[in-house]
């Protein structure tokens, strides 16, 4: 399983998303058998997130891809549903960069939809305590940038890959002087090995029922 964060943005000095998958990285035991999990840092700026993941991709040749991504202001773990063929940035990116309704694929498909378990996801997220909800807009920032180009390489290159994107909460320390929701780095993760175990056993069931 490949997971990403990004860095930080928009004149943070932390990104939740990075802190998590860093902590998660190696062996681990889903319940059903023992899995290696790698993390990846990705650069938040257009064109760059991608090239990155897909030149990881083909290194390492993963089962399971899910990016995580910061959502300052949502109070829940959201699993995101689609991803839309559009960069148009409210703020530029660690580059400079600030796309206005450009195509993220030139003549892409309009949306691709995430190929992860979400309500299963969100149910067994919920069961253990972690406020979850299925999320219908990623945004067109470079979180949608990444899972649009996340999708499309899976289309075209590796159909038997699952991949999607799941948004996070800030962390209590980016709030301290804003009235924002967060979440615990420790809650955080432990809704993720969540996730990473909700995929697998959907991954397997559908092998064996193939």
């Amino acid at each position: 399983m490949l997971l990403t964060g990004f860095d930080a943005f928009g004149g943070e000095s932390i990104n939740p998303a990075l802190e998590v998958v860093t902590r998660i990285q190696g062996s681990m035991d889903t319940g059903i058998g023992v899995i290696n999990v790698r993390s990846l840092e990705i650069p938040t700026i257009f064109g760059q997130a991608i090239e990155k993941i897909h030149s990881v991709m083909r290194e390492w040749q993963p089962h399971i891809v899910i990016c995580v991504g910061q959502a300052g202001g949502r109070y829940q773990m959201t699993p995101e549903r689609v991803a839309i063929n559009i960069n148009d940035a409210n703020i530029p990116d660690n580059d400079g960069q600030q796309p206005i309704d450009m195509t993220i694929v030139e003549n892409g498909p309009a949306a691709y939809f995430s190929t992860l378990p979400l309500k299963k996801i969100v149910c067994e997220l919920r069961s253990i305590g972690i406020p979850a909800a299925v999320s219908n807009s990623a945004g067109t920032f470079v979180c949608n940038h990444l899972f649009y180009g996340l999708m499309h390489i899976i289309a075209t290159e590796y159909p038997k890959v699952k991949g999607g994107f799941i948004h996070i909460p800030y962390l209590p320390s980016q709030v301290i002087d804003r009235a924002l929701p967060s979440m615990s780095l420790d809650d955080m993760t432990r809704a993720m090995h969540s996730v990473i175990k909700t995929c697998v056993n959907d991954l397997v069931i559908q092998e064996h029922t193939c």
